[in-house]
């Protein structure tokens, strides 16, 4: 009898973290769903032209991205050593190149879609792993493990491994090797950044 009330004690003490957990656990899946259907809509909607699709991407890239928490992550420890000057200058070109990117890609996706798989509880961070599947027609689906983590009472995606593999890590590695050909010198990146945006407009 004593087993079976504190059982029960301990069911409904757990019952309300349970269920935020389970919220959590749903709103992370529904929030990246959404996000990817809404850049896979609205990027690709008939009639856009290249400027539309590159303000679209935008304003759902800065709404669903933690993008300063990101680029200083890519940056990594030579963001400690960058100017402030360096580092605005730095965050503006990460950001246009990201969007001036994957607009142009997504535009290359005309009836997409994505399949949430699995969501994780979340860590000591409030980060959750939202396991999901992209799928382009006549394609092999691709796996997504899309990082998650509330900021200021949104969510936001601070990092997408694809196929196990870490964009924010890769990118990183990137940026790093070719401050590194400059010299060590932040500037050498920034050169680059520039070259790039202006290339892919």
């Amino acid at each position: 009898m004593r087993r079976r009330r504190l059982l029960s004690v301990l069911v409904v003490a757990s019952a309300p973290l349970l269920g935020a957990t389970a919220r959590a656990q749903q709103d992370a899946g529904g929030f990246v769903r959404g996000l990817a259907q809404r850049a896979i809509d609205e990027v690709n909607a008939p009639g856009n032209t290249d400027e539309q699709r590159l303000g679209r991407f935008r304003t759902l890239f800065r709404e669903g991205f933690d993008v300063p928490l990101i680029a200083r992550f890519v940056l990594g420890r030579y963001w400690r050593v960058a100017s402030e000057a360096q580092r605005d200058e730095y965050l503006r070109l990460f950001d246009e190149l990201v969007v001036q990117t994957y607009a142009r890609r997504f535009g290359e996706f005309p009836g997409a879609r994505i399949n949430v798989l699995t969501v994780s509880r979340p860590n000591e961070d409030g980060d959750q792993i939202v396991g999901v599947e992209g799928q382009l027609p006549g394609k092999a689906p691709v796996r997504m493990d899309v990082r998650v983590r509330p900021v200021d009472g949104a969510l936001k995606i601070i990092d997408i491994a694809i196929e196990g593999v870490s964009m924010a890590i890769t990118q990183r590695d990137e940026f790093a090797a070719v401050i590194q050909r400059g010299g060590g010198e932040v500037e050498a990146l920034l050169v680059n950044l520039r070259q790039k945006v202006g290339a892919v407009r």
